[in-house]
């Protein structure tokens, strides 16, 4: 059932309310970062495990958009849409009313499985009320909010969390969604899209959630529990490695696979999904790990840390409109090396010359510079992986790779904060070592500290503190400094693809934050 383009003042509101539902979704993926600590401390857990309400979210988003597409046409793509985003509403209620970590985590859950249809969604609607001739200044619309977003997510989750309540961060989304959800309906009730009945593949699924779910498991609680010296973390590393291998053979002879693995064939796919996934989880890891340093180590606020991140969208917003523009003359290899080396050379800056005592500014211009990074490398690294799709591949092109993205994302915050305090243990004992009452250095440090007021055990708890903040500081320049090697690497990685050509109508996601 085929609808024609919306005119005037309807296509106005359609555009409006896709864009507020995307722009929420996308908020919502942000605005957590900054927030862990809070959310940890009110919640009596660590900060290690605060990341799960990032990682459960990201895992549960990922696995819902494989199945997207079947889910639309068996339900329409409008009331999939409504559905999902009245039920992200729901959920948002429901995370700010969470009680402890655990609930949270189960409602960070099923917001996540909701928010997976919503942005597949968005640009589907978004380009069916638009004559051809203007669908690329639709996307272009819906890539601001896209871009715009993980701009104000970590400054508003910060303020909501210093001046009202963690919950806040969460509860903000019931208006937004509400009022997107009311106009959508509208607008948009009488343009559903046609009902097909197709199969499930039912066992894939299962075999989906039961492999990712166990290995964000063994991911999030190995580093708690010994890793592989704990029998429940074996009992996960079993469990999803016996679900994905089976997985890989059941998808390629089953007819209506959940996930198509034949698109690996094609060399841009294959090349520009490792690239998307490896860079991705590098950035992403490395977003949820400095509002964690900030805040635990060096005195910031939530809102400080949101402001001191926030830059990293500047640059996007500008750059962004310009490539997009000027895609059908620009070589996107050329535009991809431009984004890893910005990337490696800005991990590197990190390295060298973060420390305790640097200032504002030493934390804000890397994330600013780096916007040139992120500008070149969703839309570029999209148009490489689906240039050699047939058009009756390009959905399930695009849904498995914002799968591997998103999955991708899940994993690299929790080996990131993983390496991280495993880097800082290590560290703590090496310089540990050189304290003792053996030591000069040490005696004549024990002896000024007291002279200052603080008994012997205020100054050895001092110093153990200092350590702690040495090996963490030291650790995080390490994650800094392999970040910046692996993006050297991918630089030579994304010219084995072809020369790509940009995909005409092909979807594509410029998620800056999540």
């Amino acid at each position: 059932m085929s609808h024609p383009p919306l005119e005037g003042r309807s296509r106005t509101w359609v555009t409006l309310a896709l864009s507020l539902a995307t722009f929420m979704q996308v908020l919502d993926t942000t605005i957590a970062n900054v927030a862990i600590p809070t959310i940890a401390g009110d919640l009596g857990a660590s900060t290690s495990q605060g990341t799960w309400v990032i990682t459960s979210f990201g895992v549960a988003n990922a696995i819902s958009v494989p199945i997207t597409g079947w889910l639309a046409k068996r339900i329409g793509e409008v009331r999939l849409f409504l559905m999902a985003t009245i039920g992200f509403v729901i959920s948002s209620w429901l995370c700010g009313l969470a009680p402890n970590l655990e609930m949270l985590i189960l409602f960070r859950v099923l917001q996540g499985a909701l928010a997976g249809p919503m942005i597949p969604l968005s640009q589907s609607l978004l380009l069916q009320s638009y004559p051809p001739d203007k669908r690329a200044i639709a996307m272009a619309l819906w890539t601001m909010t896209i871009i715009v977003a993980p701009i104000f997510g970590p400054i508003l989750g910060g303020w909501l969390s210093d001046n009202w309540h963690w919950s806040w961060i969460f509860y903000i989304n019931i208006p937004v969604g509400i009022a997107a959800a009311m106009l959508s309906w509208r607008e948009l009730r009488h343009r559903e899209t046609a009902i097909i009945k197709l199969p499930i593949d039912k066992v894939g699924l299962a075999l989906l959630v039961l492999g990712v779910g166990c290995l964000q498991m063994m991911l999030d609680r190995g580093k708690e529990m010994d890793w592989f010296h704990s029998t429940e973390i074996v009992l996960y590393g079993v469990i999803s490695a016996l679900s994905l291998c089976y997985l890989v053979v059941w998808e390629l002879t089953d007819h209506h696979p959940v996930i198509d693995l034949s698109l690996f064939r094609d060399r841009n796919f294959t090349v520009g999904v490792i690239s998307v996934s490896i860079g991705f989880m590098l950035y992403f890891g490395a977003i949820v790990l400095m509002p964690l340093l900030m805040q635990t180590q060096m005195g910031y606020t939530a809102t400080e840390a949101g402001l001191a991140t926030a830059p990293i969208g500047i640059l996007p917003v500008l750059l962004s409109p310009v490539i997009g523009k000027n895609a059908h003359l620009l070589d996107m290899r050329k535009v991809v090396t431009v984004s890893f080396l910005m990337f490696a050379a800005c991990f590197y800056w990190r390295y060298s010359t973060f420390n305790p005592d640097m200032d504002f500014a030493g934390l804000a211009w890397p994330q600013f510079v780096q916007g040139i990074a992120i500008a070149g490398f969703f839309m570029p690294l999209t148009t490489i992986t689906l240039s050699g799709m047939k058009p009756n591949q390009l959905a399930s092109a695009s849904s498995l790779s914002n799968f591997m993205r998103t999955l991708a994302g899940s994993i690299g915050a929790s080996l990131t904060t993983w390496q991280w305090e495993h880097r800082e243990s290590l560290h703590h004992t090496q310089l540990t070592d050189h304290v003792s009452l053996y030591d000069t250095a040490t005696r004549e440090t024990l002896a000024a500290m007291q002279q200052l007021g603080l008994s012997s055990e205020q100054a050895a708890a001092m110093i153990a503190r200092d350590i702690s903040k040495q090996g963490l500081f030291i650790g995080a320049n390490e994650v800094f400094w392999l970040s910046a090697v692996l993006f050297l690497l991918l630089t030579g990685l994304v010219w084995l693809s072809r020369p790509p050509k940009p995909v005409a109508g092909a979807p594509v996601v410029i998620d800056a934050g999540h």
